[in-house]
């Protein structure tokens, strides 16, 4: 069922539309952009920040809309409004879980904004699994969703990669210059004329890996910033205020979990949904394999890095839901749910005990399984290092800076 201000997108639409892509994931969105350039989409990611990007999202929702959406629908609206492009010539896309909370409501909000502006006539995509809605011009074909899955993965190792490089290298930049051929490079590699074969993909894994051992880095060691929290906000540097960009300046090393992690516990909740109500399904086969599907994808990597000595390897993801069984339960998974503490546990386990919580003010499954957990983590895990920081369209950059310098002066 559609809301009364949806506007397909369509096969005409596909041949001379621009796209428009909010920036929650720079690094992975970047890769998606350009797979889907192989498949005749136009793709654009939108990499503006600032507060007049927030002050543009609440002059056109309310301000009772969570954080996110205020970001997203602002970064949208200052691109319509900025004369860059074609009013009539652009889409927008949202990429969405279909979950129980008010992301849920993105879409919606959305096209009430443009409304708002007298632009209602600018489709909105929805990108989700969850079957909100169809736009005959904008298809998932298995081809497709095969290269972009592997962008995920890809995606993870570049961010991960460069966030243990930039802190050390000798010329800035050259982790980033790196990321950007390779995201071109692997547009093409995961693009539609390519055939995707898993050898080649574990080379192109090795390559990268070499490639990155290869920028000359100074030898010094930088104190380990964890980043956890809500999806948008912790990868985001429009929401965060440029968190990794801040953390790095301050002579710190950023680690943040992969998106690949995020796809693994919604695989996972669906197992723990079969084995805690007994709920069955004929997907449930089909839900047991992805998870197989994705672990191992995930251990063939961890297995590369540690091969190549280099750099650190990520946990496998069949260890991290029983790091949180101890405070909290499988069954609340909500929004960020469990995982959140997970991530933080996976963080600590592996040597890195200074974490930062980011959440968007008023999320309450963050502030439950965020927030909520520091004291009983703290209380077990005394070398843990928290600090959560809210984000909202009223709070302090300063204070937010101040906070995150204070948390670095106790970083062990």
């Amino acid at each position: 069922m559609h809301d009364n201000t949806y506007i397909p997108f369509t096969e005409e639409m596909k041949r001379d539309y621009t796209i428009l892509v909010p920036n929650m994931l720079p690094m992975h969105f970047q890769l998606v952009a350009q797979v889907s350039k192989t498949y005749g989409y136009h793709m654009e990611l939108l990499e503006t920040s600032g507060q007049n990007i927030v002050e543009t999202g609440l002059k056109y929702t309310h301000n009772d809309a969570c954080y996110p959406a205020v970001c997203v629908i602002g970064q949208f609206l200052d691109a319509l409004l900025s004369g860059k492009y074609d009013v009539h010539k652009v889409a927008l896309i949202m990429f969405q879980t279909g979950g129980g909370c008010r992301a849920s409501n993105y879409i919606s909000l959305i096209r009430k904004a443009l409304e708002r502006a007298g632009l209602g006539f600018v489709p909105v995509i929805s990108f989700s699994f969850a079957g909100l809605e169809k736009h005959p011009g904008f298809r998932l074909t298995l081809p497709f969703l095969h290269g972009l899955a592997y962008a995920v993965l890809f995606g993870d190792l570049l961010m991960s990669l460069k966030g243990q490089v930039v802190p050390y290298e000798t010329h800035a930049g050259d982790a980033e210059a790196l990321c950007r051929r390779w995201t071109e490079r692997l547009g093409q590699e995961l693009g539609s004329n390519a055939k995707i074969h898993y050898g080649h993909v574990k080379q192109l894994y090795g390559e990268i890996l070499r490639d990155f051992a290869a920028i000359p880095r100074t030898r010094r060691k930088a104190v380990q910033v964890g980043v956890v929290g809500e999806i948008f906000v912790k990868y985001s540097p429009l929401a965060n205020n440029h968190l990794e960009d801040f953390l790095v300046a301050e002579g710190a090393e950023v680690t943040m979990p992969g998106l690949l992690d995020f796809v693994l516990y919604m695989v996972y909740n669906n197992m723990v949904e079969y084995r805690i109500y007994h709920r069955k399904t004929l997907l449930q086969p089909v839900i047991h394999l992805a998870w197989r599907y994705l672990c191992g994808k995930k251990n063939d990597i961890i297995t590369m890095v540690k091969e190549q000595g280099v750099f650190r390897p990520w946990t496998p993801f069949e260890q991290v839901p029983p790091m949180a069984e101890e405070f909290i339960s499988p069954a609340v998974k909500m929004g960020e749910g469990w995982l959140l503490t997970a991530e933080m546990m996976e963080l600590a386990h592996s040597g890195c005990t200074n974490i930062v919580c980011a959440q968007p003010f008023g999320c309450l499954p963050n502030h439950i399984c965020g927030k909520g957990m520091m004291k009983p983590i703290k209380e077990k895990y005394p070398d843990v290092n928290i600090v959560a920081i809210d984000y909202d369209a009223g709070a302090s950059r300063v204070n937010q800076e101040n906070r995150l310098k204070l948390m670095l002066a106790n970083a062990m």
